[in-house]
């Protein structure tokens, strides 16, 4: 796929959240690496491991919310009682080197708004 991309010249690819990608989040990051595509994904790990850039939820706040959920209905809660709950944090993560790597630069207004800047 990514040398697909490369032969389109597509300027970019944003990767939907999937259980099969985010389990190959790394894999994915160093193709688009290699492949010198800019790659955004919806979690840190793809960040951390070479992608470009993540905006999503934080994980660990979604698994704490799961356990939490799975609590409640141990203890006898029913599933349909319980109020539906979304992530109300957004976590942008911005990676320095890859970017650097394919002469890409960011306004300061957005590296000051990153949850966390990958140098």
């Amino acid at each position: 796929m990514f040398a697909t991309l490369v032969g389109f010249q597509a300027s970019g690819l944003v990767i939907a959240t999937d259980a099969l990608f985010i389990s190959r989040s790394e894999q994915l990051a160093a193709l688009a690496v290699r492949h010198a595509v800019p790659t955004v994904f919806q979690f840190r790990p793809f960040a951390a491991a070479g992608g470009l850039m993540s905006y999503g939820g934080d994980l660990a706040d979604l698994y704490h919310r799961s356990g939490v959920y799975t609590g409640r209905i141990l203890k006898g809660e029913k599933p349909a009682d319980l109020p539906v709950q979304r992530s109300s944090k957004a976590e942008l993560i911005i990676n320095l080197k890859t970017a650097a790597a394919l002469g890409i630069s960011f306004p300061l207004s957005l590296l000051a708004r990153a949850d966390e800047v990958i140098e």
